[in-house]
């Protein structure tokens, strides 16, 4: 065996604090409070950060596809029937729907907001199962006509329910004799939305893609194509072939350009986060030096004794290492079940909290998501499990090997 029985003995009695050695012992209880909380915090951390870029992305992609195509130097696609079955036949290529999108001013009563409005026909809602999952009380075969869709945040802001009806203003109107003339036109709200990512909740209403044909003068055209693939790994290839087949002048965008900057920082933030969190395990791994250090002084005599009994250097090496190694993964194993319990009720805890603050702690303006996610990545918490052990265990080294050069004549001399 690796250690012996008579070393575990050792090791073990010098892990329980007497009446005089209690400021050795609290230092070793800060470093195993310090790794336990520096595991739990950088394993909770790193769990939402992946949790945020997880939802975040499913959303994205769940309203939006992989890969946008926007209308040649502004001119609608006249063709876009026959555009859908060439991108349809592109190995990769899952869902293909067509889409008007402008903005414009949305006004029911004494309320006015500008608003993000989407032309999509009913059967490529179905085709997307996070869009449809959303829709809140909302019965597809009634999206026809002059029916429109909106989000629950939009509609909550206006103070507008289901029945109630809006009006859409568009400032490209009709140009007359005495100018341009605001486009006007009543519309039936059957139901709201709710995709849970604020910025879709709060901007965004769907209309059935012909009433949005003959809102915008566009009859048998639309303004955006939408691609989602069956593989995200293929994006680049893909993107690659679609811009090949499309029109010189269309617009070939993909997920990741619409939203770089955000995902950008996300990730910076991520790590950024990891390398300032894992100082406080190493803060931890200096307490354990330090509690060692004076478990070696304060132990000088023992040592002593055991050197003149004939234990060598390399016994009460292994002893004094016993004792960091046991701090470090009791430490790390308190840490590692205490971020894994919070990560998996990190909503519950959230909603604790407010209703003892009193306040809302995750808003969604601020955070784009209405829930706190959590996505537990095994391999980041293996990693950080492996930092804490490895911290932890070349903390030890320094204290053991002092504590073996430690000279029993000088320790018996002055006792």
């Amino acid at each position: 065996m690796l250690f012996s029985k008579f070393e575990r003995l050792v090791a073990t009695r010098y892990l329980r604090a007497k009446r005089k050695e209690g400021f050795i012992s609290v230092i070793t209880g800060f470093a195993f409070t310090g790794i336990a909380l520096g595991v739990a915090t950088l394993i909770i951390v790193m769990s939402v950060m992946n949790g945020f870029r997880h939802e975040l992305l499913s959303r994205i992609l769940g309203i939006n596809g992989h890969i946008g195509i926007m209308s040649p130097l502004g001119y609608p696609f006249n063709n876009y029937k026959e555009a859908i079955k060439e991108l349809a036949e592109i190995e990769h290529v899952s869902i293909v729907i067509p889409m008007i999108e402008n903005q414009l001013l949305v006004s029911a009563g004494k309320a006015a907001e500008g608003a993000m409005v989407r032309g999509i026909r009913a059967e490529d809602i179905k085709k997307k199962p996070i869009l449809a999952q959303s829709m809140k009380n909302v019965n597809l075969d009634d999206f026809h006509g002059d029916n429109v869709v909106m989000g629950v945040r939009l509609a909550t802001k206006m103070g507008i329910v289901p029945g109630d009806k809006i009006t859409l203003i568009s400032p490209n109107g009709k140009v007359t004799a005495f100018g341009s003339v605001p486009r006007m036109k009543s519309y039936q709200v059957i139901g709201t939305f709710d995709a849970g990512m604020y910025e879709y909740d709060s901007n965004f209403i769907f209309m059935p893609l012909d009433a949005a044909q003959t809102y915008f003068s566009l009859k048998g055209a639309v303004t955006h194509i939408d691609v989602t693939l069956d593989d995200e790994k293929m994006l680049r290839s893909v993107r690659h072939a679609i811009s090949e087949s499309v029109d010189a002048g269309a617009y070939v965008y993909d997920w990741k350009q619409s939203n770089a900057a955000f995902f950008n920082a996300i990730a910076v933030e991520r790590n950024v986060m990891f390398l300032i969190l894992t100082l406080i395990i190493l803060v931890a791994a200096f307490n354990i030096i330090t509690g060692l250090i004076m478990l070696v002084k304060d132990k000088g005599r023992d040592i002593a004794v055991l050197r003149t009994m004939g234990a060598g250097k390399a016994m009460i090496m292994r002893i004094f290492f016993m004792d960091g190694a046991f701090i470090g993964i009791v430490g790390t194993s308190l840490g590692l079940v205490l971020g894994l319990l919070f990560c998996h009720n990190i909503e519950n805890i959230r909603q604790f909290l407010q209703s003892i603050a009193g306040r809302d702690l995750f808003s969604a303006e601020i955070y784009f998501l209405s829930k706190l996610p959590a996505r537990v990545d095994n391999v980041e918490v293996l990693t950080v499990t492996v930092i804490s052990l490895l911290l932890s265990f070349l903390a030890t080294l320094y204290p053991a090997y002092r504590a073996a050069k430690f000279d029993p004549v000088e320790a018996l001399r002055y006792e």
